[in-house]
């Protein structure tokens, strides 16, 4: 039988709109889309895109820590961003901030608005706890696998 851990930060969104900030099933860990809500679940940084990216890759962190997973684990990630030609850089230079030589697949959305007046970016992410916490080579770039073949 399967195991499943639900995660919450215990803010009203979570009740009002009935969902889990994270649902970990088997060996993956689904994040719902995280962005920069504070402790206390108030949205924060209003206009500041660099400010909500730190803000929202803070909040992954705190997901992770809390399967006690990494960001190498990360598989692949979805980012919404509101005004993506104008943002575009600093999604790009925020991403490689964040994971280092670490690549997960990634679909970056330009979107016309948010849940939150204000809000530019979130991000959902798949993450694969059979993966090793440290980082891993990733490859050359001509559909080499990282992965040995006996964990394929």
């Amino acid at each position: 039988m399967a195991v499943i851990d639900v995660f919450q930060y215990g803010v009203p969104a979570e009740s009002d709109f009935g969902y889990a900030q994270a649902v970990k099933s088997g060996e993956l860990i689904h994040v719902s889309g995280q962005l920069s809500l504070d402790e206390a679940g108030e949205f924060r940084h209003a206009g500041d895109f660099a400010a909500q990216l730190t803000q929202t890759h803070a909040n992954v962190d705190r997901v992770l820590r809390h399967y006690g997973a990494t960001r190498n684990q990360v598989v692949s990630q979805t980012l919404y961003v509101v005004d993506l030609r104008q943002n575009a850089a600093a999604t790009a230079e925020g991403n490689r901030a964040y994971f280092g030589d670490h690549r997960p697949a990634a679909t970056v959305l330009g979107v016309t608005e948010l849940t939150f007046p204000g809000q530019a970016v979130e991000i959902s992410l798949l993450v694969d706890t059979r993966l090793p916490a440290q980082g891993l080579s990733s490859g050359s770039g001509r559909g080499e696998s990282a992965v040995p073949s006996s964990r394929r």
